[in-house]
């Protein structure tokens, strides 16, 4: 689908899908499509504290594995989460270390605060707002900072020259991890891609849009393309997707 679309390339987020996994399975698909992966998000959703072994280090040692074999330059990863109490208190140097083994980029993401109903509660550690922090180089979401009710320009001036990927999506700002179509909630989504373009941004620029309300396989290709054209028009046809 990402190559009949146009798209440049991909991320491949490890998780419990078995291809996901197997780097021997998404190289050969990558040269089956001539569709290249860019990146590799690391297993460290909920969803994934088993896959590629339960020890968080493990984790980040196999992606940035696989993404040195499929050629990829960036590994994304979440901060840890909050009764993940040794990890936590090791990440921020324990990435920089990995970083200095390696030219694959470990590129760390915004999270959010969890909420329900009036409650919130603080899920990451050491914060779900990693400019809180030193690290080399930031992921930024808009989904991310969407539902965080954050200032999304505020956090990429932040981010600075840092900044190493970005995450396109769009959000209304619910307490739920949206992930739209860009343009179809809040976010400055033309004004972030404005300033990737006049700044020189040399990192990706990964469309991660949630597609499971999509009808048919028709409608989810019509939300994809949609994605990619607002990126494109948006950062300038001379600059990839």
């Amino acid at each position: 689908m990402a190559g009949r679309l146009g798209y440049d390339g991909l991320e491949v987020m490890v998780w419990t899908d078995p291809v996901s996994q197997d780097v021997e399975a998404l190289r050969r698909l990558a040269d089956q499509h001539g569709v290249p992966v860019l990146a590799v998000h690391a297993p460290c959703l909920l969803i994934t504290q088993r896959v590629w072994s339960t020890d968080p280090w493990t984790k980040l040692t196999r992606a940035r594995a696989a993404a040195e074999r499929l050629g990829a330059d960036t590994v994304v990863v979440h901060p840890p989460f909050r009764w993940q109490r040794t990890y936590a208190r090791e990440f921020v140097e324990g990435v920089w270390r990995m970083a200095d083994e390696t030219d694959v980029r470990f590129a760390v993401e915004n999270m959010y605060p969890w909420r329900y109903r009036d409650r919130e509660m603080q899920a990451y550690a050491p914060d779900w707002d990693p400019t809180e922090h030193d690290f080399r180089h930031f992921t930024i979401d808009l989904s991310h900072t969407a539902t965080a009710r954050t200032d999304t320009l505020a956090m990429l001036d932040r981010m600075g020259d840092r900044l190493g990927h970005v995450h396109i999506a769009d959000g209304s700002g619910s307490g739920k991890d949206e992930h739209l179509v860009p343009g179809r909630g809040n976010q400055p989504c033309a004004q972030v891609l404005a300033h990737l373009a006049a700044s020189g941004f040399g990192g990706h620029v990964v469309v991660e849009v949630n597609t499971r309300r999509a009808m048919s396989s028709a409608e989810r290709e019509a939300d994809l393309a949609e994605a990619l054209a607002y990126t494109r028009r948006h950062l300038g046809a001379a600059r990839p997707a």
